[in-house]
């Protein structure tokens, strides 16, 4: 395998074990931490799963939730 693909997936696999407890700041909106029922697809290997592959996706959309929770603060403190 390509060292670009192996480091690629590597970096995925490190961010999603870095992030699991954190996984709510990287939806697309305003989201809070689930405090209801768990299922499948809320377990840290599916999370892992998922990053390893889109983990440019989540860094982007984590990025939008922190510009947006920012702005929210900003309203709030006027």
């Amino acid at each position: 395998m390509d060292p670009l693909i192996v480091s690629f997936l590597a970096v995925g696999l490190l961010f999603g074990l870095l992030t699991y407890s954190n996984r709510h700041c990287f939806s697309e909106g305003t989201t809070t931490r689930s405090q209801g029922a768990r299922d499948a697809g809320d377990s840290r290997a599916m999370w892992v799963a998922m990053c390893v592959f889109l983990w440019p996706i989540f860094i982007v959309t984590g990025i939008f939730s922190a510009w947006q929770r920012a702005q929210r603060r900003a309203r709030a403190a006027r």
